[in-house]
């Protein structure tokens, strides 16, 4: 169980019975699941506004309440404007979330997952707080994940394994056999290829347990946070998913043009391409107002100057060290290019990581700026893909359309009364 990083915290976030439900039974049976996923949606439509408390309490009625939870825009929306009033020790909203996510339901602990991007965003943007406790609600909530993956790593760091390209692999080393001239010449014995010595990377080094959320620590346990969330993002509406885009891009506040210079340079090279090498001025300007309005096309983040932006989201700057850039980066390639993401997911992310290039080419973090870089090549070759396939598709169906008309403008117009077959004259029998 995290402690809270104060007295009322702790007080106010204790978790409840099924805490200790959890830990004698790790795997409760279906009809267990389904009785604590319905007290905790009626104990989350308790503290929501009358208004969508009937429609969320309604979701207890369901076959799997807690998946129906997590998939309610209602449910969603109601505990994220509750989420956005409140943080201190005594929000009721801070306190479902951490009595769920100590849930032996995995379905609730999902439930609850789902928020942690929007509650780090608004954690980190109130920041310095104005009391000491009001902030309190938000750190233990946070401490409830970076405890719970404590616990599942069992003090041993997540590594990464990349096997040597400099030595040989099995698939293009040729195997040695006899030679089929000189059967009776004894062969020399192969020789075996060096050992390859695998290269070892930590992508998160072993967890310490953390009784509060301190300056030093903020940012590594934020960034743990988000490692729990991307194991079960595949699983995470498109809320969530948008939460933590527009979150990322509020951290990284680099809303300048430079976020668009790949773009900019994959434009300029098409239209190098197509005009040839006519340069003259209204050229220029006519070529200014082509890229303005496909860079307005894309629907980036507004246009290419950033009135778009608003305040909140430029004064929520804040430092993006490794170990918090890292995981993040991973929650904005999974928005960017999983298949099955809408399109607004995948906007958003798109805008997120031209931000977060920006700011890594402004503060010269080559790491971040490789990873940006490449997801920004990754998402303008999909959506270069994406509109091929759409216009070959509508060319398919242009030329569907065209044979079909030739076809039916080539036979042989009749009317409705013209038989088809030509008849035989009716032989009349007449008597003599």
């Amino acid at each position: 169980m995290p402690p809270s990083p104060s007295s009322a915290g702790a007080g106010a976030a204790s978790p409840s019975g099924s805490a200790s439900a959890s830990g004698s039974d790790p795997t409760p049976s279906w009809w267990e699941s389904v009785s604590q996923a319905r007290s905790r949606i009626l104990a989350l439509s308790s503290i929501l506004p009358a208004a969508v408390s009937h429609d969320v309490a309604a979701l207890a009625d369901a076959d799997r309440p807690a998946r129906a939870l997590l998939r309610s825009p209602a449910a969603y929306s109601a505990l994220s404007d509750a989420l956005r009033a409140g943080g201190g020790a005594d929000d009721p909203a801070c306190h479902w979330l951490y009595d769920t996510l100590l849930s032996a339901d995995p379905d609730l602990r999902l439930a609850a997952l789902a928020f942690l991007p929007l509650l780090a965003a608004l954690y980190l943007r109130r920041l310095p707080p104005e009391l000491p406790s009001s902030l309190s609600g938000f750190e233990a909530v946070l401490l409830a994940v970076y405890s719970s993956e404590a616990k599942n790593r069992q003090g041993k760091p997540v590594l990464v394994q990349v096997p040597d390209l400099s030595v040989p692999s099995l698939y293009h080393t040729p195997a040695s056999s006899p030679s089929s001239k000189s059967p009776r010449r004894s062969q020399p014995p192969p020789i075996p290829p060096p050992q390859a010595t695998p290269v070892v990377g930590v992508l998160s080094p072993p967890l310490e347990p953390q009784a509060a959320v301190k300056s030093t620590k903020r940012a590594g346990i934020i960034g743990v946070a988000f490692e729990a969330y991307y194991s079960k993002i595949s699983q995470m509406p498109a809320a969530s998913k948008v939460d933590a885009c527009n979150a990322v891009a509020a951290w990284a506040g680099q809303y300048c043009k430079c976020r668009f210079e790949l773009d900019e340079k994959e434009l300029e090279e098409e239209e190098g391409d197509s005009l040839g090498s006519a340069s003259s001025m209204t050229s220029e300007i006519e070529n200014g107002k082509e890229l303005e309005d496909e860079l307005a096309r894309t629907h980036i983040n507004g246009d290419s100057s950033g009135r778009n932006c608003s305040v909140d989201d430029k004064e929520a700057r804040v430092p993006l060290p490794w170990e918090l850039l890292q995981p993040v980066m991973r929650v904005l390639g999974h928005c960017l290019l999983a298949p099955l993401n809408p399109p607004e997911v995948r906007d958003a992310a798109a805008d997120a990581v031209r931000v977060v290039y920006a700011r890594a080419c402004h503060d010269l973090v080559a790491q971040a700026i490789l990873a940006s870089r490449s997801l920004i090549e990754l998402d303008k070759s999909a959506r270069k893909a994406a509109k091929a396939a759409a216009a070959a598709a509508s060319g398919q169906i242009v030329a569907v359309g065209t044979a079909g008309s030739n076809a039916s403008s080539s036979r042989p117009s009749s009317k409705p009364n013209t038989p088809s077959k030509q008849r035989k004259p009716d032989t009349l029998l007449v008597s003599k």
